[in-house]
């Protein structure tokens, strides 16, 4: 059985601006204020917790101070927890792609390196965990992307055959995962990454979810 696995921040949803919430509110516990723009910072919240407090401590002329940001790191997943849903969107056509791809027969599954926990949380908040066959977070297993091996534990919990698949990302951790597992990747093109997907010379890029169907039957059928 065909699979399309799906990453999820920069992917299926735009979640910068929860996470950009969540970084915020740790800087301002340590008395600096907001350090993070939600909007020119995007790209980097789609990175990870520990990327946006390593730009904020460079602002601050801190950026060497790795041990404050392990103490924040916790903060943030605490606070981002509280509120994972506040500002997070699908991007246009997420959801009814996904549901076009299941009534046409694929498998669909999520490989995030967001935490799992954190993951199935905002899925089950949006209402849409029942919809995917599987989902792998960052601490599912030992490795995480761009290890090939969470994006095949992803088929094989939803499914489907490793060896026929597609990996739908915005992101280079995505492409070396792909091309790790010897699979295609489509890239998207309308998040905070667009700028740099073409250079990383995925098997395809995608400007809007409407697009999506075709472009994996090309690969898997």
């Amino acid at each position: 059985m065909a699979t399309v696995v799906f990453d999820l921040d920069g992917t299926l949803a735009d979640t910068s601006g929860d996470l950009i919430a969540a970084a915020n509110s740790c800087f301002r516990a340590m008395g600096v204020g907001d350090m993070l723009d939600p909007v020119t910072d995007a790209g980097t919240a789609l990175r990870g917790g520990r990327a946006m407090l390593g730009l904020g401590m460079e602002r601050l002329g801190r950026g060497g101070d790795l041990d404050e940001i392990d103490r924040q790191y916790p903060r943030l997943l605490e606070a981002y927890a509280d509120a994972i849903d506040t500002h997070t969107r699908f991007y246009p056509s997420a959801m009814e792609t996904v549901e076009a791809l299941r009534d046409d027969g694929f498998k669909v599954a999520i490989c995030t390196n967001k935490p799992e926990a954190l993951a199935r949380l905002l899925m089950t908040r949006l209402g849409v965990l029942d919809r995917f066959g599987s989902l792998i977070g960052a601490d599912t297993l030992p490795v995480r992307k761009p290890d090939p091996e969470p994006l095949r534990e992803a088929v094989r919990r939803a499914g489907g055959d490793p060896a026929q698949c597609v990996l739908v990302g915005d992101t280079v951790t995505d492409r070396e995962t792909s091309r790790a597992a010897g699979v295609p990747s489509i890239l998207v093109t309308f998040g905070p990454g667009a700028h740099a997907v073409d250079a990383l010379g995925p098997e395809a890029t995608i400007g809007h979810f409407d697009e999506l169907p075709d472009v994996v039957r090309r690969f898997l059928r």
